[in-house]
C-alpha cells in the first residue's frame, strides 16, 4: 500500500490529526518533490515513538536545533518508506540496532512547522514538515549515543517525563500527550 492509501485509510485519534491528513493528501497530490529537500515550502518526514520492550520508557534525543529534548526523526530525502526512515533515522541519532516496528500502521500524523535556520553554514527558509509517525520497540538496555551533528544527548525517560524534559510548549501539548495517549491506548489493545 502507498502512502497515500495509507492516509486515506488512516483513522485520524483527533481534529488536529483530521486536519493535517487533509493537508497532507492534498500536497501530496499538487506539489512536486514532496518526498525532497528540493520542495522548499514542504517535504515529507517520518518521526518515531520509541518504547521500551517493557513499555515504561521512551526514548528521545536532545536536538541541537531546537535546543530541547525530543522524538527522534528526519527528512524522507527521496524515500517512499517512511517507516524505513524513521527506523534509519532512530539508528542514526541514538545508535541502536535492536529497534523494531510496533507494527507497520502509521502511528500518528502532523504538519509541522520549522523555523528559518541555518545548516551547514546555509540559511534554510521556514517551510512544513509532513510528517508521518511510526510507534517503535527497541531494547532499552543497548548502548546508545548521541549524532553529533544533530543531537547533544540521546536518554530514556517515562512517559510523563517528557513533558518536563521538553522546552517546546506547543509540542508538549499538541504532539507529545498525543502520542502517549495514544500508545497507551495502542499497547493496551495489544493486550487484550
Amino acid at each position: 500500500m502507498n502512502l497515500k492509501e495509507e492516509l486515506i485509510n488512516y483513522i485520524p485519534f483527533n481534529e488536529q490529526e483530521e486536519k493535517d491528513r487533509e493537508l497532507i493528501l492534498e500536497l501530496l497530490e499538487t506539489q512536486k518533490d514532496i518526498y525532497t529537500r528540493d520542495n522548499r515550502l514542504a517535504h515529507m518526514t517520518a518521526s518515531a515513538w520509541v518504547v521500551s520492550e517493557d513499555h515504561q520508557k521512551v526514548l528521545m534525543a536532545y536536538h541541537n536545533l531546537y535546543d530541547s529534548w525530543a522524538w527522534l526523526g528526519g527528512h524522507a530525502d527521496g524515500q517512499k518508506d517512511l517507516l524505513g526512515v524513521a527506523l534509519r533515522e532512530v539508528r542514526e541519532e541514538s545508535g541502536i540496532h535492536d529497534v523494531r516496528p510496533f507494527c507497520d500502521e502509521i502511528f500518528s500524523v502532523e504538519v509541522l512547522t520549522v523555523d528559518g535556520h541555518v545548516k551547514k553554514g546555509e540559511y534554510v527558509s521556514s517551510h512544513l514538515h509532513l510528517n508521518v509517525t511510526y510507534l517503535l520497540i527497541a531494547d532499552a538496555g543497548q548502548s546508545i549515543h548521541n549524532k553529533p551533528d544533530e543531537n547533544k544527548a540521546v536518554g530514556w525517560f517515562a512517559p510523563e517525563e517528557v513533558y518536563v524534559k521538553s522546552t517546546e510548549p506547543w509540542f508538549i501539548e499538541h504532539i507529545y500527550r498525543k502520542l502517549n495517549a495514544k500508545m497507551e491506548q495502542w499497547l493496551k489493545r495489544e493486550a487484550d
